[in-house]
C-alpha cells in the first residue's frame, strides 16, 4: 500500500506531536494510517461507510 496517493486529513492537528492520520482513496476502499508511524498498518474501510462517515463530520 506504499504505492497509494495518500493524503493528510485536513482535521489532522500540526507541530510535533500531531495526531495525524493519512487517507487514500481505492477503487471500492479507503485505506487509513498513522502518518508518524505509516509501517504500523493500514485500516481499509468500504467505500459506501467511508463516504457516510466522512459526511457527519460536517
Amino acid at each position: 500500500m506504499d504505492s497509494l496517493d495518500w493524503r493528510k486529513s485536513s482535521r489532522s492537528t500540526s507541530g510535533s506531536d500531531a495526531g495525524c492520520v493519512e487517507v487514500a482513496q481505492l477503487p471500492r476502499l479507503a485505506a487509513v494510517r498513522d502518518s508518524k508511524n505509516p509501517e504500523a498498518g493500514v485500516l481499509t474501510f468500504p467505500a459506501a461507510p467511508w463516504a457516510t462517515f466522512l459526511a457527519a463530520l460536517d
